[in-house]
């Protein structure tokens, strides 16, 4: 079977975002003053074959930790839709 899945990768929450600093410190520069907090991530989006949905878990889980994200420096989580 052809599974979607989309995984979203963060910075962890104890580590700095400079790049989410820089998009907060513009948003304000526009007049967004009242934005706080502004975290930048990615979203991958991928298909995969797999004959079970817990199968397409296991190797979307597999591809994030060992490839998509950094996971001393991020979190990840995602989702698998048949």
């Amino acid at each position: 079977m052809q599974f979607k899945a989309i995984v979203h990768i963060m910075p962890r929450p104890e580590i700095l975002d400079p790049q989410g600093k820089a998009t907060q410190n513009g948003l304000r520069n526009l007049g967004f003053g009242n934005v706080e907090n502004v975290r930048v991530g990615r979203r991958v989006e991928l298909e995969i074959e797999a004959a079970t949905q817990e199968e397409a878990e296991a190797k979307v889980r597999e591809a994030s930790r060992k490839l998509l994200a950094n996971t001393v420096t991020e979190v990840f989580h995602f989702e698998v839709l048949a």
